[in-house]
């Protein structure tokens, strides 16, 4: 019977507990917080997006770094896998707009209540509000907490042996799983300890971003928006010439920027690139070509010619949104609608079609929901999750330099390389 160590009781340190020891091994998972899931329980704003119901190659499709690695993992417990998992747990399931798949409860805490249940059945040893200090290593017979750079031969392999705990305590295992998440959301236990015990057993980190994360944006007329969501809108981001996201969906405007499913997807792909600042352009009205869109501004205006112009936009945009536009529009606010020359209307239509922000930067990993770097694949094997530079050592979710969109992505990645992660271990 194989001795397994998991530190980190997230989804993929539970999943990969649950199927160890429904293989036969002996599962001890260490969780620093006083409750698993921690995390888990705030994802979806609190619904838990579990997975997404898209075909399996899609999953692929979603993903922003290392999507290659996935192979292996994504088909050995795919998304439809892990529905029909957790539907056998008795937590049913519904899909959503975007094939976004939720608990029929709406309770994050139905998924994390019934991953506890199976732990439990299952006779896994939980330990709550303990830490893990050190990763253990054998070398010549004996428990060392050095890692690669100890071993007597440059030429051996070390080989993992268990973990120190921050009490003191020896735990010791044939195979121990790192699945403590990345640094998004500090007040949930992700503060990078697993990426530090990475590094010591001779792995690489890659630098770590913020990602899925609100833009700040430097034009101050973005405050006075504060709240205002807008759906079907489009946008196009751009550095200079470079185009470096184009994408339509829903937004938010907040007290430093701009939020929402769009731009926190937007956020993935530039959070590398935001040493510079960048340009944001949105279309207001994405439905309609320029043509259409002059034509409804020549209806707007030919049946209100006797009105002021600030006073007929109601019926273009949402309230919150008038003022702003009344603001940088060229046409001066108190000009009748009859007044206004075709140069005025190309130059405000242009406004609608190309409202533009610059992004300065993003908020940071208090605000992420994920983080975008880790442990590097190179030294992972993608069908096992074990390491290639030390022997039982094992990584799973966040902690890998892996990442998707929103939408329930990040989450099947946890589920994947996790199940894989346990699978593995308990050969």
């Amino acid at each position: 019977m194989n001795k397994i160590c998991i530190a980190g009781g997230g989804p993929a340190g539970m999943i990969a507990g649950i199927f160890a020891a429904r293989a036969g091994s002996r599962v001890t998972l260490i969780e620093q917080n006083e409750k698993l899931g921690k995390k888990l329980f705030i994802t979806g704003k609190g619904r838990c997006n579990v997975t997404n119901a898209c075909q399996v190659e899609e999953l692929f499709a979603n993903m922003v770094t290392n999507e290659k690695f996935m192979y292996s993992s994504f088909y050995g417990f795919d998304n439809r896998m892990v529905m029909s998992f957790f539907e056998e747990l008795g937590v049913p399931l519904k899909i959503e707009r975007g094939s976004r798949v939720f608990p029929v409860s709406d309770h994050s805490s139905d998924i994390i209540r019934a991953l506890q249940y199976e732990l439990r059945r299952l006779g896994v040893e939980v330990r709550l509000n303990t830490k893990v200090k050190e990763l253990l290593f054998f070398e010549e017979g004996f428990l060392s907490e050095a890692g690669e750079e100890s071993c007597a031969s440059k030429d051996q392999k070390p080989a993992v042996k268990g973990v120190l705990l921050e009490d003191g305590t020896i735990i010791e295992a044939d195979m121990v799983l790192l699945a403590t998440g990345g640094v998004s959301y500090p007040s949930t236990g992700s503060t990078g300890d697993g990426h530090g015990m990475a590094k010591k057993a001779g792995h690489k980190v890659t630098r770590l971003y913020p990602a899925l994360v609100p833009f700040v944006v430097e034009e101050s007329w973005c405050r006075k928006l504060q709240g205002l969501s807008l759906k079907n809108v489009s946008v196009k981001i751009k550095q200079g010439k470079k185009m470096l996201y184009e994408g339509f969906g829903e937004m938010l405007f907040t007290h430093f920027g701009v939020s929402g499913p769009l731009m926190l997807t937007a956020s993935s792909y530039l959070t590398k690139k935001l040493e510079e600042p960048a340009v944001l352009m949105l279309d207001l009205k994405p439905a309609l070509s320029e043509k259409q869109l002059d034509s409804r501004l020549l209806r707007e205006f030919e049946a209100n010619h006797n009105k002021q112009f600030k006073n007929i936009l109601g019926s273009l945009f949402p309230a919150k949104l008038v003022p702003v536009m009344v603001q940088l529009s060229p046409i001066a606010p108190d000009k009748k609608c009859n007044e206004i020359s075709k140069e005025e209307r190309t130059a405000f239509l242009n406004l609608v079609k190309h409202m533009t922000m610059t992004i300065s930067g993003t908020r940071g990993f208090e605000e992420a929901i994920i983080t975008q770097g880790g442990v590097s694949i190179k030294e992972v094997n993608p069908s096992t999750m074990e390491s290639k530079k030390v022997k039982g050592l094992y990584f799973a979710g966040e902690l890998l330099d892996l990442d998707a969109v929103t939408g329930g992505f990040n989450l099947q990645i946890a589920w994947s390389t996790g199940y894989a992660a346990g699978m593995a271990m308990a050969e």
